[in-house]
């Protein structure tokens, strides 16, 4: 009966070579050419051709188990560990795992097809993708520019209530530079955010972020208007000189959307497998594990080597607070009164500077709630009311330094009654020569 015999494309090159060396046709020198080998393996090919026919060209292990198979029993194991603890990671980031707390190392593809046969996976058809976008390089210094973006989501699944990340992905390096779990993507939020930022890294160059209502003016009437700022905006814009850019759709930023795509895979199982359940807690995890973890293995080599974070001047140390601070204006009533987000504030009588009625003030809320009120870059004193002041008849014109206590004599002409005189007003003064 006729053995047959399967051959790589390899393989049959060399059966029809090796033949014509046998029969010398050629010699061994144009044979190792033909093959792209060397003569001594030639040689070794002829030995086996001549012993073992046909077969000796193809190899010894085809149709044999691999010497570097998985034993049963370890795989067994995975199965029972994959189950239990990591039944709804990926294969990437459940390899990782049975590496760091198991101290099993498997590849993650080999994984991925164990996972795919005990049915924890199912592979991810490609998407076909219709819209053509073109590429945007990756900047070229760390700091040029950093992507900003806030995210919704169950971070700790049924532990706690949902709530806010906002997170910043450096451009050049991809490195996850600031992660902080808050209750809103708002203001205070935000601020909050920055604040330790530009404390800690400096100033970046710019920050690449979406439409949001707290980065943008979203009315239609002021939508284009280049005048009109946000809180944040002004903060950034105007008090510290870092630029801000909005994308018009999420495929701009993609870095910052597909990190937290990376963050809502990973970040929640991490969370999940040291038992954290609030937002305090996630914030230390997060800056003393998870971000020193992500970088490691997800950073890339920016193009040009450098940093062009600036640092705070002594200005902008000196007004960190005032920078990130919300800031409206108000006017000064009549009796020296000041409403405010329902609440009304009284101007104390003596102030560093001269405040008269109708005049308009600067209120500053700053991040912990507290309340600041100026006017010519002088902070005013002030006491908060319990209730809406009744209207009184002021017998004060305006507020100044210290309250005078000079009076006019009784024969100043201020205290003479005044007389209107017609006569008096058309008599001729007759002066003396």
């Amino acid at each position: 009966m006729a053995q047959t015999i399967t051959m790589a494309i390899k393989e049959s090159a060399r059966f029809e070579i090796i033949p014509r060396l046998i029969r010398t046709e050629i010699n061994g020198t144009e044979a190792a050419k033909q093959l792209n080998l060397s003569i001594r393996q030639v040689r070794r090919l002829k030995r086996k051709f001549i012993k073992d026919g046909p077969k000796g060209l193809t190899h010894n292990h085809r149709g044999k188990p691999s010497n570097r198979r998985i034993p049963e029993e370890r795989i067994k194991r995975m199965e029972k560990i994959v189950r239990e603890t990591y039944r709804d990671f990926g294969p990437a980031f459940a390899s990782e795992k049975l590496g760091e707390e198991h101290q099993i190392k498997i590849g993650k593809e080999k994984l991925r097809q164990l996972m795919t046969s005990w049915g924890y996976w199912k592979p991810k058809p490609r998407k076909a993708n219709k819209e053509y976008r073109s590429w945007r390089p990756r900047k070229e210094y760390y700091g040029e520019m950093e992507q900003f973006d806030g995210s919704y989501h169950k971070w700790f699944e049924d532990r706690a209530e949902p709530c806010c990340v906002l997170a910043s992905i450096d451009d050049a390096e991809g490195k996850l530079t600031g992660l902080k779990f808050v209750d809103w993507e708002g203001v205070k939020p935000a601020f909050t955010f920055w604040k330790e930022y530009v404390e800690t890294k400096g100033k970046p160059v710019s920050i690449y972020l979406d439409r949001h209502s707290t980065y943008k003016q979203n009315q239609k009437s002021v939508f284009d208007d280049p005048d009109c700022f946000t809180q944040f905006q002004r903060a950034m814009e105007t008090d510290l000189g870092i630029k801000i850019i909005h994308a018009y759709s999420p495929q701009a930023k993609g870095r910052a959307e597909r990190l937290f795509e990376t963050l809502q895979d990973r970040l929640i199982k991490e969370l999940r497998l040291a038992g954290i359940s609030t937002k305090k807690e996630a914030n230390k995890f997060a800056e003393e594990v998870f971000i020193p973890k992500f970088n490691q293995k997800f950073a890339v080599v920016p193009q040009k080597k450098g940093n062009l974070h600036r640092e705070l001047t002594v200005i902008d140390k000196a007004n960190i607070d005032k920078i990130f601070s919300i800031q409206d204006q108000r006017v000064v009533n009549n009796d020296f009164t000041i409403r405010f987000k329902g609440k009304w504030f009284q101007l104390a009588e003596t102030q560093p500077c001269l405040i008269l009625r109708k005049e308009k003030v600067q209120i500053e809320e700053r991040i912990d709630g507290r309340i600041f009120i100026s006017l010519k870059n002088k902070y005013l004193n002030y006491a908060v009311l319990p209730t809406r002041p009744e209207k009184v008849k002021m017998k004060v014109i305006a507020l100044t330094r210290a309250k005078s206590s000079w009076k006019p004599p009784a024969n100043h002409p201020w205290r003479q009654p005044f007389i209107f005189n017609p006569a008096k007003r058309y008599q001729k003064t007759s002066f003396r020569s």
